[in-house]
């Protein structure tokens, strides 16, 4: 039997476009309330994601950036981060598995870069802590990039006096700045500038103007499904862990999930729930890019995650506000660094 969740009066859709700015609570009619209270679970998405344990610098965003582009940093000299993670499509390539070395394919689909490093653990299955570690995985993975050691990637790096001059002004106060470690760093810092800031931002901080009434209230529907239980903060998502078939087991389902990092039973078919920023734009989607559209992917999470079958108007009032999620790219994301020359004798 489908439920409809989309029962949202013009009145309340008004009310949570003046509940950005409204007196405390109790100064507020039933409905405005109803309202401020699921708005507090969103929040506008930072500018940069700044870490403690390594400080944004210009050098080194400017150095990570280069190195983000450069395929060199795999073993046939063809494949960069950005070949998996294009910044000029949002962060991915469209593809249910990305392809690697010798033309092999990964086993999950690879997700978006973008606003990745606010994110609370990296990969499907979490097994990364932060973009710095991340950043060390698919170098060295026999699938992907397929450095054959991390001595060997900074051999080639160690080879371009450019890249040396590069991580001695990124990594000023190193004796010997040119390391894995800071490799990944440097990735890491840049990847810490890719936010994707949307309408639905500027309307979090106050532009009334920003979103339709249609689309507040497909945020509505969003909320009354109960979809903002995991995809909330200012990633809409990204911040837990989910077991992928809570309600109704998912059909086909063999990955094992963060069960095969832990072996913990507590964890088979757990994934991270993923950030729905640019999802318009993102598809294929789930961890398998298995599903092609953004309504299929909304009509799946209803019926197996909540255990509800959507209407059609519910489907299109959801994806409608996740439309509002879709954010700019600066042109400087994605216009490709000058690349340092490698020395004749190591070409």
């Amino acid at each position: 039997m489908k439920v409809s969740v989309a029962f949202v009066t013009l009145a309340a859709v008004l009310a949570a476009v003046s509940s950005l700015a409204q007196p405390p609570d109790r100064q507020m009619g039933p409905e405005m309330r109803m309202m401020r209270g699921p708005m507090r679970m969103m929040a506008p998405l930072e500018a940069e994601f700044e870490s403690v344990t390594n400080p944004l610098t210009p050098e080194k965003i400017d150095l990570g950036k280069m190195l983000f582009f450069d395929p060199r940093l795999s073993i046939g000299q063809t494949i960069s981060c950005n070949s998996c993670h294009p910044l000029d499509n949002y962060g991915v390539d469209g593809r249910r598995v990305s392809i690697g070395h010798g033309n092999q394919q990964g086993t999950r689909n690879a997700p978006s870069v973008y606003n990745a490093a606010a994110h609370f653990a990296q990969f499907w299955d979490g097994r990364a802590a932060d973009v710095e570690e991340q950043a060390k995985g698919p170098m060295l993975n026999a699938v992907e990039m397929a450095m054959p050691s991390s001595d060997y990637a900074v051999s080639v790096l160690k080879s371009v006096p450019v890249y040396v001059a590069a991580f001695e002004r990124a990594f000023p106060d190193e004796s010997n700045p040119v390391t894995f470690e800071n490799l990944a760093r440097a990735i890491g810092a840049f990847e810490r500038k890719l936010s994707t800031p949307a309408r639905w931002d500027r309307f979090l901080t106050g532009d009334r103007e920003a979103v339709t009434m249609q689309e507040i209230g497909g945020w509505m529907t969003f909320h009354h499904a109960g979809c903002t239980t995991c995809h909330n903060g200012s990633t809409i998502g990204g911040q837990s862990f989910q077991k992928l078939g809570v309600k109704l087991p998912w059909p086909g389902l063999s990955d094992k999930g963060r069960y095969e990092i832990t072996k913990l039973s507590t964890d088979r078919m757990i994934f991270k729930v993923p950030s729905l920023r640019n999802v318009e734009k993102t598809a294929p989607y789930f961890h398998d890019g298995s599903i092609d559209t953004l309504a299929e992917a909304v009509r799946l999470m209803g019926r197996h995650q909540l255990g509800i079958e959507l209407e059609d108007s519910d489907v299109q009032s959801i994806t409608t506000w996740l439309h509002t999620l879709t954010g700019e790219i600066p042109e400087e994301f994605v216009r490709t660094p000058k690349l340092p020359a490698l020395p004749k004798q190591v070409r």
